[in-house]
């Protein structure tokens, strides 16, 4: 029985694809590439085998023990083949989205009778960025080169210097200096776990600047702005703390406080007076929020097969000055339903409590990661909301670019994937005064089709052609996945 359990073993290892992925080329693949299910091995050879020891190779800056916390076992378990099989499938993929590692290889090193020794193979990434940036301001980029005519007074330069893996534990120092349409400076600092157990992390941040230029109102759902080129009619300050909690690997607990200050001059007050609540020109109030994220996905970055969600809930203000309670659900599923073919669902929805608040509350569909595929040049303001989109996405391209040395390894290796898509949108947006604002209390609905390109350090970058309802199409560019 012995040898039989051995030679089980080692016929996986050798004629196996991809599900069990015991091959340092396998568990590099692409996320959503096409595996075959591993052979089937009847019940009553399904032995139990004992990890023995785990080799961690390659972590030339990322903790050893950080790395463990994302391995699904120990040395001293003991699982049959097939539990094992998907364990290894998990470690992979736990590991690539931790965004640390550019390729993770997890194979068996070495087998004695049942017996394993287990060898983690990583290739880490680059870390510290200390990069000028050049970024337009505007929503899109279709708004700031079409509507904004690529403006240059409408972007913001400087330096930001992006640390990631500051001191191996997947802890994110992020420092930008800006100038431009924005004069500011933040810094920030992520770490997932600082206690023993590995279970709390901390996160804080800062926020200081001023602008010359302010969106003061929306009319026929188009932002309104007001610049004055000799002051600043704007200036603001952000600062928050706050606890991550993450007993397992997939959900993440977080709970912050926050302090916002923001000032306007009497100008923008008289362009609208309900700019802040009374009349005012100016706001502070502290902010307590709670947010969870759940993800099983084959890769965060650009997620083909799996379950993500977001819950989060948040109370600004505690007078007659700022005063909401704001819900924020998000949603993905995505499935394999043919070869390289993949079908996704995304769901978003918004609101805000008491439905009566100020322009500064009121923004809603178009800003940040909550929009609609087709309303790029349009913002919905409102106080409840949300969409549901869907898409089908196939891979059409697969390829490397390499560049070697004589009879050496790679000097480097740029990975490229092109999917090709189609997908809809449905969605509305209530606001008890809409005014001349004609997308309100409304259904929307848009659609397209597309290509997504995604390379080194999941650079995302999305070439998107669509319509809408008003009977407008456009070709659109983002350059980022939005959960």
């Amino acid at each position: 029985m012995i040898y039989l359990g051995r030679f089980v073993v080692i016929s996986v290892l050798l004629f196996s694809s991809g599900t069990f992925a015991f091959s340092q080329f396998q568990l590099s693949e692409a996320p959503g590439k096409n595996t075959e299910k591993s052979p089937i091995i009847k019940e009553e050879t399904i032995q139990t085998f004992r990890i023995r020891k785990i080799y961690i190779h390659g972590n030339r800056k990322t903790k050893e023990a950080f790395i463990a916390r994302e391995i699904p076992f120990k040395s001293g378990e003991e699982y049959p083949l097939p539990v094992l099989v998907k364990k290894f499938e998990d470690a992979h993929r736990q590991l690539m989205n931790t965004t640390l590692f550019l390729e993770v290889s997890v194979v068996i090193k070495s087998i004695e009778e049942y017996n394993l020794d287990i060898l983690v193979e990583l290739k880490e990434r680059w870390y510290l960025f200390p990069i000028p940036f050049f970024k337009f301001v505007d929503r899109n980029f279709n708004q700031w080169l079409i509507e904004q005519n690529a403006k240059l007074d409408r972007v913001n330069y400087g330096l930001k210097v992006l640390y990631n893996n500051t001191s191996g534990n997947n802890d994110k120092l992020n420092v930008w200096i800006m100038n431009g349409y924005t004069k500011q400076i933040s810094v920030s600092y992520d770490r997932l776990y600082f206690d023993r157990k590995m279970k709390w992390g901390l996160n804080t941040a800062f926020v200081l600047g001023k602008n010359r230029e302010i969106n003061y109102n929306t009319l026929y759902n188009k932002q309104q702005f007001y610049k004055d080129t000799n002051n600043y009619v704007r200036s603001f300050f952000r600062a928050n703390a706050e606890l991550t909690y993450r007993r397992a690997i997939r959900t993440r607990h977080r709970f912050g406080i926050a302090y916002t200050s923001d000032n306007v001059t009497d100008t923008i007050i008289s362009l609208n007076p309900s700019y802040f609540e009374n009349g005012r020109h100016k706001i502070v109030f502290p902010e307590l929020y709670y947010t969870m994220n759940y993800a099983d996905v084959d890769y965060i970055p650009f997620p083909l097969k799996g379950y993500m969600a977001e819950i989060s809930l948040s109370k600004k203000g505690f007078n007659s000055a700022m005063d909401i309670w704001q819900l924020h659900l998000k949603s993905f599923a995505s499935w394999r339903i043919a070869n390289k073919t993949f079908f996704g669902l995304k769901a978003s929805g918004i609101v805000k409590l008491p439905f009566k608040q100020p322009y500064y509350n009121q923004r809603l569909l178009g800003y940040n990661d909550f929009f609609m595929q087709g309303y790029e040049y349009f913002v919905v303001d409102g106080v409840a909301g949300g969409y549901l989109k869907s898409s089908i996405t196939r891979e059409v391209l697969n390829f490397n670019i390499h560049a070697k040395r004589k009879n050496k390894e790679d000097l480097f290796r740029i990975p490229f994937r092109v999917y090709a898509k189609v997908y809809g949108n449905a969605g509305y947006m209530y606001h008890p005064s809409p005014g001349a604002n004609s997308l309100n209390n409304k259904m929307l609905y848009s659609g397209g089709l597309g290509i997504d390109i995604i390379t080194h350090y999941d650079f995302t970058l999305k070439l998107e052609w669509s319509f809408n309802q008003l009977g407008q199409n456009d070709i659109y560019l983002h350059k980022k996945t939005y959960f």
